[in-house]
């Protein structure tokens, strides 16, 4: 790696750290980066999940607070997470690597799709919650009182979250998006608690894959590295930047990056 090469990488991780901190999708800025270098598509996506993962570990210790509000869901959703993610790293692994070059640019440009609509599907949750709100609220119901129980996983979200993890596992880019999606729709709870339920998911995800890509896979270890140093103070930057920076500016950002990276990918 030239000089230049080595900022553009820092700068990258930097950026998709601050990213998945504030609104997610930070891939789709280290993954292109690092395809534009010369590293194989396969080697860049595992080396960009090591790489990532020690912000979305932090990002997740960073919300223990929001987790421990819920800790009957932890159980079972993290285990669904993790098996899901370990699938997903697996199906990465032993599936030709054409598979792989033929599927992301499809999986980018969904990521991008993803994010830009993001508002909609806040205001779809939302609609959701203010139509089921007035059948709980009797007299002496827990909403009112601020003592309502949160609502337990059910059947259906493990498997879901599995699903998604699999993708995770797989090409991470837009995870977050997704798990988050799923968790308000299934959960009519806080989204700051479900936000902070969908980091430790997430980051369970990427260390499982992170875990496997290192044991068995073909990895560049430089990129991990500066990706890690960079996304790491990326996290906090994005904790700051969240309360300042308008969602919709990096929401932008994200799509716009995102739709030229899955083009460009589409067409090498």
């Amino acid at each position: 790696m030239t000089a230049f090469d080595i900022a553009l990488v820092l700068a990258a991780g930097l950026a998709a750290g601050t990213l998945n901190t504030v609104v997610g999708s930070g891939s789709l800025l280290t993954f292109p980066v690092l395809v534009a270098l010369g590293y194989p598509p396969v080697v860049a996506n595992v080396s960009n999940t090591i790489g990532l993962t020690p912000g979305s570990l932090s990002g997740a210790y960073g919300c223990r607070r929001e987790l421990a509000a819920q800790k009957a869901r932890l159980l079972p959703l993290s285990v669904a997470a993790v098996l899901g993610g370990l699938a997903g790293g697996l199906l990465l692994l032993n599936l030709p690597a054409r598979s792989f070059r033929a599927v992301v640019p499809v999986l980018v440009l969904l990521a991008a799709l993803l994010m830009a609509l993001q508002p909609w599907l806040t205001r779809l949750v939302a609609e959701r919650r203010e139509r089921a709100l007035p059948s709980r609220d009797g007299p002496g119901s827990a909403v009112r009182t601020g003592t309502r129980p949160p609502r337990t996983t059910g059947r259906a979200l493990p498997a879901a979250v599995f699903a998604v993890s699999v993708y995770g596992g797989y090409f991470g880019a837009a995870q977050g998006v997704l798990l988050l999606a799923l968790l308000a729709i299934a959960l009519d709870d806080d989204l700051r608690l479900l936000n902070g339920l969908k980091n430790l998911l997430q980051a369970l995800v990427n260390l499982v894959a992170a875990v496997l890509f290192t044991l068995t896979a073909d990895v560049a270890w430089l990129p991990v590295l500066l990706v890690a140093l960079g996304s790491v103070p990326g996290g906090l930057l994005g904790a700051a930047l969240g309360r300042r920076v308008p969602p919709a500016v990096l929401r932008t950002v994200v799509v716009a990056v995102g739709t030229v990276a899955g083009v460009a990918l589409l067409l090498t």
